[in-house]
């Protein structure tokens, strides 16, 4: 094999090319550049080298004494050279390949420097970055800053608090109150404690303090008004299109005098066989139609106990027919009537009924009632009277002439185009139809259909039932209707009134059930004299279910008159409808008397009552269900016990007898005793004993009764703790059953 004779040229000469020149830049003051010739496969002995080379002819070996580090420093020169060459390469390629991505990219921003800068790069035109403008940094810094406002300022907008308007009712709890500022509640109490006032959430606040709060926490606070301020303003009377409307005719008069049979005469009805015991116990309304005259009556009763319906009644009219009997004259009732009438300002008609009877005496009812400054025409009064009959319906034409007449003179108009307004006259619950309200219509005309409230109660009126029982569409001013819609059974004697929509009926009904909570149950405050009385007083529960509110109105009444020092009624429920299980299930918790006025229990009422032997008592007639009251109040009073002294004894000596224990000899001083007598035994003027008398000894036997003078042996039942001088006083208990 040919040896290969390789050929160093070594650079130590002055002339140097321009890349030589570039190249030694890079390089260090010592170094030293050896290039490797391109001809290596040249033939022996010839040599193509520049000039100045050196050639050697003899090809290169290895001698033994020679420095090994000067032979590999020359040997590792080129190749560290190539190495630095190739990276160099390499990086411009990398550099022109990101350059074309970034113009690719269309990146916005300086361009980043990739490489390590030297002097060299920094002189070569291949770094082509350039560092950013101060003003271009100045303007891009401004424009941030710009932009931080601009986001603050927006930021500051939304935090802005909200100014709202807040209804502020009569008490609001603290809760509520925060709810409606948008607040949180804990900041309200934070609020509170620093005002040294300590709530808890649930805590009612009162309207002025709710006030104060809500101006403090940057609100606008609006009182609201109270709900009957809102039915007053709604009530108000328009005086534009006025119509003349119907007299309301009120008839008023003592118990059996003949009211509602002049009304059926005049009704050509006949409601009399229909009230239990021939006497009104509810509140009816009628309209007669008299020589195209429509005047509305209402019918109240006579009873004692009904003066809430007869007041009610006094209140709604315009005109008063009193009814007083020929034969029975001025009764406390009729004196009642009168009393209302006057209370109400309105004009008495006075009808002296049972005219026909032998032992009338018109003159005489008359003369009675000039006591009351009601002074007949015929003696230069100005009260109508009218002798009338029912019967024999004697001058009943007259009566409807003379109300019409007093119905002129008061020339009665209303507005027949606005919202209707009434009043309710009786309620009841039927058992096919639900809540049913008996109402008189005083202004306007209700419409079905219409949304309204009624007391507590609200409702959309689904059918109009006039007098006579027929469904009609709507109700003018004067009329007396039966409604059906309410969602319960209202109180006789509140207010109807007819509003928009059911937003508002809904919210007046709930706004007034709230008015009425407030004030409810008032403190009673405990007295020395109540705190440490040894008195109890018995209550008897009553649970009283009727078919009318005027009813159970006036039993309410009637129970409050029963009054005793020892006994009260205490009224637990008293509601109208049918005795259900719920009332039964009641009755039974609270040990009550349970009462049905004129309504039946229920099947599983009556069942369960016959199970849990509870007495369902029924009654039709008011003076009956007050009778029972008052029996069952006696049965809970103390019976009378009455004490008499029957004999005494004094004790001489003691003896000791076998199976009979201690015996006391004694002498009876006054009186006598019988084995049966309760004794009690006296020593020094104190009761040390009471009990019953054991045996009685005389001379030996045992005799039922000693008496006055007699000498005898006594022993007393479970007692021998007997002395000498001690008192065996003999006596009986009589108890007798106490009634109201």
């Amino acid at each position: 094999m040919e040896n290969k004779k390789t050929k160093l040229s070594i650079s130590g000469t002055a002339k140097k090319s321009i890349k030589n020149i570039e190249r030694a830049k890079t390089q260090g003051k010592n170094s030293v550049i050896i290039e490797k010739s391109r001809n290596n496969y040249l033939k022996k002995g010839l040599s193509s080298g520049p000039q100045g080379s050196v050639s050697k002819s003899k090809p290169q070996s290895f001698n033994r004494g020679t420095s090994f580090k000067s032979t590999l420093s020359i040997k590792m020169q080129p190749n560290s050279n190539d190495f630095e060459r190739r990276k160099l390469a390499e990086q411009r390629a990398t550099k022109r390949l990101k350059g074309e991505n970034e113009g690719k990219k269309t990146k916005l921003g300086p361009k980043k420097r990739e490489l390590k800068l030297t002097v060299s790069r920094a002189l070569s035109d291949e770094i082509e970055a350039r560092e950013r403008s101060l003003a271009s940094v100045k303007r891009a810094r401004e424009k941030e800053q710009k932009n931080l406002n601009k986001d603050e300022k927006e930021k500051r907008e939304n935090l802005k608090p909200i100014k709202r308007d807040i209804n502020i009712p009569e008490a609001i709890t603290v809760r509520e109150l925060a709810n409606r500022m948008a607040e949180q509640s804990s900041n309200v109490i934070k609020y509170l404690f620093g005002m040294g006032v300590t709530v808890t959430i649930n805590q009612t606040l009162a309207a002025d303090t709710a006030e104060f709060l809500v101006k403090e926490f940057g609100h606008n606070p609006i009182r609201e008004e109270k709900a009957e301020e809102i039915i007053q303003k709604i009530k108000a009377t328009r005086v534009e299109n006025l119509k003349n409307r119907p007299p309301i005719v009120t008839v008023m008069g003592h118990v059996d005098h003949g009211k509602t049979s002049v009304l059926d005469v005049l009704r050509s009805a006949n409601v009399v066989s229909g009230e239990f015991g021939g006497i009104t116990q509810h509140i009816g309304a009628y309209q007669i139609e008299s020589q195209s005259n429509k005047l509305t009556f209402i019918d109240t009763p006579g009873h004692a106990a009904f003066t809430e319906m007869r007041a009610r009644g006094s209140k709604l009219t315009d005109v008063v027919v009193l009814v007083v009997a020929a034969d029975d004259g001025v009764k406390p009732q009729t004196v009642e009537s009168i009393k209302h009438a006057k209370a109400a300002k309105v004009p008495i008609v006075v009808a002296i009924n049972k005219c026909d009877l032998p032992e009338a005496d018109p003159q005489k009812v008359k003369n009675q009632l000039l006591e009351y400054e009601l002074i007949a025409e015929d003696l230069s009064g100005d009260t109508l009277m009218v002798e009338i009959s029912a019967k024999t319906k004697l001058n009943l034409d007259k009566l409807v002439e003379a109300i019409v007449l007093q119905a002129e003179i008061l020339d009665l108009k209303t507005d027949f185009d606005s919202k209707a307004t009434g009043v309710v006259l009786e309620s009841k619950i039927d058992v096919g139809r639900g809540p049913v309200a008996n109402i008189i219509v005083t202004t306007g005309t209700l419409k079905k259909g219409d949304f309204f409230v009624s007391g507590l109660k609200w409702g959309k009126i689904r059918a109009i039932i006039n007098d006579k029982g027929k469904n009609i569409n709507e109700a003018s001013p004067s009329t007396p209707v039966e409604i059906l819609g309410i969602n319960g059974a209202a109180k006789a004697g509140d207010d109807f009134v007819v509003l928009d929509n059911e937003k508002e009926a809904k919210t007046l009904s709930e706004n007034r059930t709230q008015e009425a909570k407030i004030g409810k149950n008032p403190l009673s405050f405990a007295t020395q004299e109540s705190a440490f009385s040894d008195k109890s007083i018995e209550e008897l529960n009553l649970i009283i279910k009727s078919d009318v509110h005027g009813s159970s109105e006036a039993i309410k009444n009637a129970i409050s008159q029963i009054k005793h020092d020892e006994v009260k009624p205490k009224i637990i429920l008293s509601d109208i409808g049918m005795v259900t299980e719920t009332d039964v299930t009641l009755a039974k918790a609270s040990n009550a008397a349970l009462i049905a006025f004129n309504v039946k229990p229920s099947k599983e009422a009556k069942k369960l009552a016959e199970n849990e032997k509870i007495t369902i008592s029924s009654y039709n007639i008011i003076y009956e269900v007050l009778d029972f009251i008052k029996k069952r109040m006696s049965g809970l009073l103390a019976p009378d016990v009455k004490e008499t002294v029957t004999g005494t004894a004094e004790i001489l000596q003691l003896f000791k007898v076998s199976g009979a224990g201690k015996v006391a000899g004694c002498k009876i001083i006054d009186g006598e005793i019988t084995n049966t007598s309760n004794v009690r035994l006296i020593r020094d003027g104190t009761i040390i004993y009471n009990g019953k008398v054991d045996t009685i000894f005389r001379e030996k036997n045992q005799v039922k009764q000693v008496s006055n003078g007699q000498e005898c042996g006594i022993t007393i039942k479970d007692y021998m703790d007997f002395q000498k001088n001690d008192t065996i006083e003999a006596f009986n208990i009589i108890s007798k059953e106490r009634t109201l």
